[in-house]
């Protein structure tokens, strides 16, 4: 294997190129390893704590009432940020938004459902349920068709 790497402020971002004669395990090692980030953690509160969130954990973000809250498997805690924020941070970790007030986690769909009003129903492993209204359908459809993570649908 060899290794080009070419320092010159003349780039304004970093890009990698990988040439291959085939796609192999080695190279599939070599691109998580560049995309492994570290992953941000999300403040909750749950009455008087301050609970700290790893986005894998979180089915979907909500806005209510002008609070955010994070669904979880088991429970419901409420995040210290604007939904707009949440969605910025948790967008490289396959969330998408699902409607006007829902943020979901593509990593955690289970299957869908299509309801009357055109709208689908979203259902995740952990039991909970969202909605992704007819806007948002196709963008999320299209993500999981080209490589998304879910399993699910």
């Amino acid at each position: 294997m060899k290794f080009n790497i070419d320092i010159d402020n003349k780039h304004a971002e970093t890009q990698i190129t990988i040439q291959a004669k085939e796609w192999t395990e080695e190279l599939e090692e070599i691109v998580k390893i560049i995309k492994k980030r570290r992953t941000p953690r999300l403040f909750a509160s749950d009455s008087e704590q301050t609970i700290l969130l790893d986005p894998k954990e979180i089915d979907f973000i909500y806005a209510e009432q002008r609070k955010v809250f994070a669904s979880l498997a088991n429970r419901q805690l409420e995040l210290k940020m604007k939904l707009y924020e949440a969605e910025e941070i948790l967008a490289p970790y396959d969330y998408m938004r699902f409607s006007k007030s829902v943020i979901g986690n593509l990593n955690q769909i289970e299957r869908f459902e299509l309801s009357f009003n055109g709208n689908l129903c979203v259902y995740f492993r952990s039991g909970n349920k969202a909605y992704i209204t007819r806007k948002y359908v196709a963008p999320i459809k299209e993500n999981l068709m080209n490589g998304g993570e879910s399993n699910g649908g």
